[in-house]
């Protein structure tokens, strides 16, 4: 199975959303699970994980399913000099037992240009990043996700989830 994770932040709470799906070119969701936290940490420039990755190890210890791949909106590494970023934090979390794609609508200054791939008709691309799965399979994977545009459509859906107001 597959997971995609997405965190929306509103103050000093958040709002952390996954999507499991089983199949690259799944064009549904096979579970959802939202969850909201308050109280959590300040951005801190340079820092992001600190912030989001007690958010989704958070909605981790509510998955249920056995999850063999995780797709965050971010990066793994940072720039060329391949600096950790919050991917390559989530994958030493998780004791390197399961891999990390990092998909990232904006470009970090210094992004590999072999980092990109373009979906659908953009001409904007998305900005992959990958550990504990080779890059151009990881790229591969995106690039065959369910949908015509530039977001896959199931990474849109857990975005929109992870933006959805509590009630």
């Amino acid at each position: 199975m597959i997971l995609a994770i997405d965190v929306a932040y509103s103050g000093t709470s958040a709002q952390v959303a996954g999507g499991v799906f089983d199949a690259w070119d799944a064009a549904d969701l096979f579970k959802r699970y939202r969850i909201s936290l308050d109280h959590i940490m300040d951005y801190e420039s340079g820092q992001f994980y600190k912030r989001e990755l007690p958010c989704i190890e958070a909605l981790l210890a509510h998955i249920t399913e056995q999850i063999d791949m995780i797709i965050i909106d971010g990066y793994v590494y940072l720039g060329n000099e391949q600096k950790a970023g919050l991917g390559q934090y989530l994958y030493e979390a998780l004791i390197h037992k399961v891999p990390v794609i990092g998909v990232a609508k904006n470009q970090f200054k210094g992004t590999p240009s072999n980092c990109e791939i373009l979906r659908g008709q953009s001409i904007q691309p998305l900005y992959i990043s990958a550990v504990g799965i080779e890059l151009e399979l990881a790229k591969q994977y995106v690039k065959n996700m369910h949908g015509k545009y530039r977001i896959p459509k199931l990474l849109k859906e857990v975005d929109r989830l992870s933006r959805i107001s509590q009630q």
